[in-house]
């Protein structure tokens, strides 16, 4: 009976190693050195970046991943350059008008985080028709973070409860993780079990910081424009060789007490 046991146990952690994250978040970076290194406009490489997209969104439906969520403009990318904001801006509204039928065909349901006070009303009207559209869709959730700041997020998340607290809602001694997680935009959406980010660069940026906190993170020297199944099963690859712990005891520490 005791090598029963271990034999369904050691299934049980081939079958967890072997089967796809549920939530997947990408911080989609390097498309404007991917043009400088090939001498184009800046440009290009956003517009390479967003055929990378369609590529991850694909891929990620292939595989089994229930969430994607794409880091795809950030509360501090104001800052660039007006004419490469003005660029972003419209490949975004391409990206919508010309990809939202196909993705709605094929069930996936489109989710928006971020900011929208201080989006143009075209944007802000684009951005509702996505989700409105794919909200019953039962597919694939797709994710964009939007004008989005994980800081920004959270500070916006714990106005709402002091909020709450003053107007005699909620006991303030009763905040905590849970009432926490509940006010922020992914309030129904796992937490990711990968974050990949491309370009080699390793940090976070402000992107699902509260919610990234026991993620695997994993880096990719590759620039955006690049990113493909092959990149996309490496990044897999370095996730199943993990063992996720959440704070506790490794499986084979636990085994050994050590």
């Amino acid at each position: 009976m005791h090598k029963q046991l271990e034999q369904e146990a050691a299934a049980r952690e081939r079958s967890a190693a072997t089967a796809p994250p549920r939530h997947v978040g990408i911080i989609m970076d390097g498309n404007g050195r991917w043009a400088a290194a090939r001498g184009l406009p800046r440009f290009e490489g956003h517009r390479r970046g967003v055929e990378a997209v369609r590529r991850a969104v694909r891929e990620a439906k292939d595989i089994g991943i229930r969430y994607l969520t794409l880091y795809s403009f950030s509360a501090e990318n104001w800052s660039r350059p007006v004419q490469e904001v003005s660029d972003l801006m419209g490949l975004l509204k391409r990206f919508i008008r010309n990809d939202l039928a196909d993705l709605h065909r094929q069930g996936v349901r489109v989710r928006i985080i971020g900011r929208r006070d201080n989006l143009a009303s075209d944007i802000r009207a684009l951005l509702a028709e996505a989700e409105d559209l794919t909200r019953a869709n039962t597919g694939l959730t797709l994710v964009i973070a939007f004008n989005y700041g994980s800081r920004q997020e959270i500070a916006d998340a714990a106005r709402r409860l002091a909020l709450k607290a003053v107007a005699g809602e909620i006991d303030a001694a009763s905040i905590d993780v849970a009432a926490m997680s509940r006010e922020l935009e992914t309030a129904d959406i796992p937490d990711p079990d990968l974050v990949i980010r491309t370009s080699g660069e390793q940090r976070l940026s402000n992107f699902l910081m509260w919610q990234a906190a026991y993620s695997e993170l994993v880096f990719l020297p590759l620039l955006w424009p690049d990113f493909d199944r092959s990149a996309f099963d490496s990044a897999l690859a370095e996730y199943a060789s993990r063992e996720r712990r959440f704070g506790g005891l490794g499986t084979a520490s636990a085994r050994t007490g050590s």
